[in-house]
C-alpha cells in the first residue's frame, strides 16, 4: 500500500506525543513493507533538497519555513505521489490542502488527532468533518473531537502501542515496590499519591517517582514534610529500559495525573505486570485502560489510593501480563491497516 503522511511540522520541529505517535505509525507501516513518505516543511539543515531519509522514513519537502507555500504546494505534491491513502495531522491547520491533494489523487483522507496539538479553533466545525476517518487515541479525545464538530460515526479510537516483546529483555529492578510516572508539571497531581503513602507510614514499602518538571522541588519538599522522603526516590531522567525495569520490579503502579490523552506509562506498567491504581480524573483517559481489567483499582481520593495499595498486596506479583499484547505495535498497526482497507 502506498501511504502519504502529511504534517507541516515533525518531531524535529516539535517533539510532542502526537508527533511521535504519527511518525511511529509511519515507520511501523514501513516495517510491514508498505511504501510510506512523509510530506512536511524542511527541517534538515544544509541545501534545499527534495527529500531526506532518517531511520528508513523518507521526509519529502513541500516548503521551507512557510505555511502558505506548504498549503499551496501540498495538493500537487500529493497528486504526483499518487497514494492509496493520505494520512494527515491537523496542526498546523492544512487539512484543506491535504483534502484537495487526496481528491486529486483519488485517495481517502485519514486524519490523526492526538489532542495535544495547538490547533485552537482552526480544528473545529467543518474542518473536523473533512476527513473520511478521524483517528484519536482515547475516548477522552474522541469526546473532545465530537464537541468540536467531528462526525461521531467517522471518528474512531486507535490506542497507543508498545513493543511488548521488549519487556522480556529487561531484568526487573528489585528495589521498586510502588511506582508513579508522569512529568512533574501542573497536571501531575502527585500530592494525592504522597498523601496516600503518608497513610501507610507503618508499612514496609519504597516508592519511585519517574519524571521531572517545574513542580519537582515542591513535591520533594512535600515528601519531606510528610516524613516519607527517605522512602520516596525521585528519578528525573529514565530511558525506556530503566522504566521497564522499574515496572517489572514494582508490584503497583499509581496513576493520579489530572490530564492524560493516552496513559502510555500506565499501559507499559500494566503490560509489565503491575497492579494498576487509577484515580478518576475528567481529563484523563487512564480509567479507560483499567475499566474491565481485574488487576486494577479505580479510586477518587488519597485514602482510597492507600486502601487500594493495601488490597493490592493480596494479588500475585507479576513481571509480564500477556493480555496486554493486544496493544503491541503489530496488533495496533493492523488496526490502522484495517481502517485503510475499509476506506479503499
Amino acid at each position: 500500500m502506498r501511504v502519504a503522511f502529511v504534517s507541516f511540522r515533525t518531531t524535529h520541529h516539535d517533539d510532542t506525543a502526537g508527533a511521535r505517535r504519527f511518525e511511529r505509525v509511519a515507520r511501523l507501516l514501513l516495517e510491514r513493507g508498505h511504501d510510506v513518505t512523509l510530506f512536511c516543511d524542511q527541517w534538515w539543515g544544509g541545501d534545499v533538497v527534495q527529500s531526506f531519509e532518517e531511520d528508513g522514513l523518507e521526509y519529502r519537502r513541500v516548503s521551507v519555513g512557510g505555511r502558505r507555500s506548504f498549503r499551496v504546494g501540498l495538493p500537487l505534491a500529493l497528486a504526483g505521489f499518487r497514494p492509496d491513502i493520505v494520512h494527515a495531522r491537523p496542526s498546523p491547520p492544512h487539512l484543506g490542502a491535504a483534502d484537495w491533494g487526496a481528491r486529486l489523487a483519488r485517495a481517502p483522507l485519514v486524519t490523526e488527532w492526538y489532542g495535544d496539538d495547538t490547533t485552537g479553533e482552526a480544528f473545529s466545525g467543518s474542518t473536523t468533518r473533512r476527513p473520511d476517518r478521524l483517528l484519536v487515541p482515547s475516548q477522552v479525545v474522541w469526546t473532545r473531537a465530537c464537541e468540536r464538530g467531528a462526525d461521531s460515526n467517522r471518528t474512531q479510537v486507535v490506542p497507543e502501542s508498545i513493543d511488548f516483546d521488549r519487556i522480556e529483555t529487561v531484568e526487573p529492578d528489585p528495589d521498586v515496590d510502588l511506582v508513579y510516572a508522569h512529568p512533574l508539571d501542573e497536571t501531575a497531581n502527585l500530592d494525592q499519591f504522597l498523601l496516600a503513602l503518608a497513610e501507610l507510614r507503618d508499612r514496609g514499602w519504597h516508592a519511585t517517582v519517574l519524571g521531572d518538571g517545574p513542580r519537582r522541588r515542591e513535591y520533594e519538599q512535600m515528601a519531606d514534610e510528610l516524613q516519607i522522603a527517605d522512602r520516596v526516590s525521585f528519578l528525573s531522567s529514565c530511558d525506556r529500559e530503566q522504566r521497564i525495569a522499574a515496572y517489572r520490579g514494582a508490584h503497583v503502579f499509581v496513576q493520579t495525573a489530572t490530564r492524560e490523552l493516552f496513559a502510555t506509562e500506565l499501559l507499559w506498567a500494566l503490560a509489565c505486570g503491575c497492579v494498576g491504581i487509577v484515580e478518576y480524573q475528567t481529563d484523563s483517559s487512564a480509567t479507560e485502560l483499567v475499566e474491565s481489567y481485574p488487576r486494577s483499582f479505580r479510586v477518587t481520593s488519597p485514602q482510597e489510593v492507600a486502601d487500594a495499595i493495601t488490597e493490592a498486596g493480596d494479588l500475585d506479583q507479576m513481571t509480564r501480563e500477556p493480555s496486554w499484547q493486544s496493544h503491541d505495535h503489530d496488533a495496533v498497526t493492523e488496526q490502522y491497516l484495517d481502517i485503510y482497507r475499509e476506506l479503499l
